[in-house]
């Protein structure tokens, strides 16, 4: 079999078409082709060279690049992150990658105390939604009380791409006086503490997975004990996170009460479809806050920003509305659009 021949512009051409394609970095191509990144204008200054775009569009044309996914986000947490000044100040929690057991998948869910580091629960869930994590908060509230916060990622159940990140978890622990807290994408860093738990925690009870959910759990199970009582932390000068952990004063309530907002706000209830009326317009808010009070705070001549609890939802804007009659609920105005959310917002 002969050897394939190639040439300088064929090799151009790959390397282009790697770069549209996006599967490795940039710095990574050129090292795979043998060039430095400024080496194709350096040595051709005056070649003309075609834009990029219009590569792509000849690239696309020939069905060798597919269209990247736009990956949807949640609404980003524009308040800043709690220190870690003193327990239950704020409380850490995450889903660590799921991984097979006894042929189903278990998704353990965590909770740490973010000032010692005492590890408040470790659960296997089968699957990661609502109503099975709510469950192993109420545990924990019940057991150890309420924290100022809870520290979480942007995925579900913590988070939806609803106004404001909201989430029906996020929902109940506002109306418990707890702020949902949420590190920004890509930043694991932001919740460290509870990260390098994690790994030692996989370290130790799913390498390899037990044979059973009911073993797994045992496995959790004392792996939190030992964690918690038994092991040193080196940040806690060589002491366990039981000796600094001490349980919140703020117990959890047997009635959640209404939400309540400063005396200048408009108040609106939330109709089981989202919506709110306002003047001669309804607007969709969240499914999430469905029943729920909602506060109106005046920002600007017939402008309101809508918030639940301390938490800033959007701007509700009747003249914009005027635009857009075709619709047959207006939507607030997300709060990374809203010209005038840089003002601070209310804090309960």
């Amino acid at each position: 079999m002969p050897w394939a021949r190639t040439d300088w512009m064929s090799e151009r051409v790959k390397f282009v078409a790697a770069y549209l394609r996006g599967e490795d970095r940039f710095t990574d191509l050129c090292q795979d082709f043998g060039i430095s990144r400024k080496i194709l204008l350096s040595r051709h200054p005056r070649m003309a060279l075609p834009a990029v775009s219009t590569i792509g569009d000849v690239l696309k044309r020939h069905g060798l690049v597919r269209k990247r996914r736009r990956i949807r986000r949640s609404s980003p947490y524009g308040d800043r992150l709690r220190h870690y000044d003193a327990p239950n100040a704020v409380w850490c929690a995450d889903f660590k990658g799921c991984f097979p057991v006894g042929g189903e998948r278990c998704h353990p869910l965590t909770i740490s105390d973010g000032y010692s580091r005492f590890l408040l629960r470790c659960q296997g869930l089968r699957r990661p939604l609502y109503r099975c994590a709510r469950s192993v908060f109420e545990s924990a509230f019940r057991e150890y009380g309420l924290p100022l916060a809870i520290r979480t990622d942007n995925g579900p159940p913590f988070s939806t791409l609803a106004p404001g990140g909201l989430s029906r978890l996020a929902v109940w622990w506002i109306r418990l006086g707890i702020r949902p807290e949420r590190i920004q994408p890509g930043r694991p860093d932001q919740n460290g503490r509870h990260e390098r738990m994690h790994s030692t925690l996989k370290a130790e009870t799913a390498r390899p997975p037990r044979s059973s959910f009911r073993a797994q759990q045992r496995a959790f199970d004392e792996f939190q004990v030992e964690y918690n009582q038994q092991r040193p932390h080196e940040a806690l000068g060589q002491e366990v996170p039981a000796y600094f952990y001490r349980r919140s004063s703020r117990r959890l309530p047997q009635y959640l009460t209404r939400m309540e907002y400063p005396a200048p706000f408009e108040t609106r209830r939330v109709y089981p479809n989202g919506v709110i009326s306002f003047g001669t317009t309804q607007w969709y808010v969240s499914a999430c806050v469905a029943g729920q009070r909602v506060g109106l705070e005046s920002v600007a001549e017939g402008c309101w920003r809508v918030y639940f609890g301390g938490i800033p939802l959007g701007l509700l804007d009747p003249r914009r509305f005027e635009e857009r009659r075709e619709r047959q609920f207006s939507r607030l105005i997300p709060i990374d659009d809203d010209a005038v959310h840089r003002r601070r917002p209310y804090r309960r």
